[in-house]
């Protein structure tokens, strides 16, 4: 099966709550390659690929984020495939 990537948007008190290491860590558990980082407008922004039942399993997590996060929107962004490293990263 062909890997897939999307971008999330994900909106609301996201950042300053551990955001960025939580979807770090998610995204390592279930196998996704990508990145994460925190958005000046107060968003975070994702790029993940990979198997479909493991993006599902993301985007279920992303709604909600960690127990310090209010998420307010998740906006997912289908993409084309870019260089991704091996493995998920937080990018500043």
């Amino acid at each position: 099966m062909t890997p897939m990537t999307r971008r999330y948007l994900i909106s609301g008190t996201v950042q300053g709550v551990g955001f960025r290491y939580a979807t770090c860590q998610e995204a390592e558990a279930i196998g996704l390659q990508g990145w994460v980082r925190n958005l000046t407008d107060g968003r975070v922004e994702v790029v993940a690929c990979g198997n479909a039942e493991a993006l599902h399993h993301l985007e279920g997590w992303l709604r909600n984020g960690p127990s310090g996060a209010r998420v307010a929107g998740l906006q997912i962004i289908p993409t084309q495939a870019e260089q991704l490293p091996e493995g998920f990263e937080i990018r500043r």
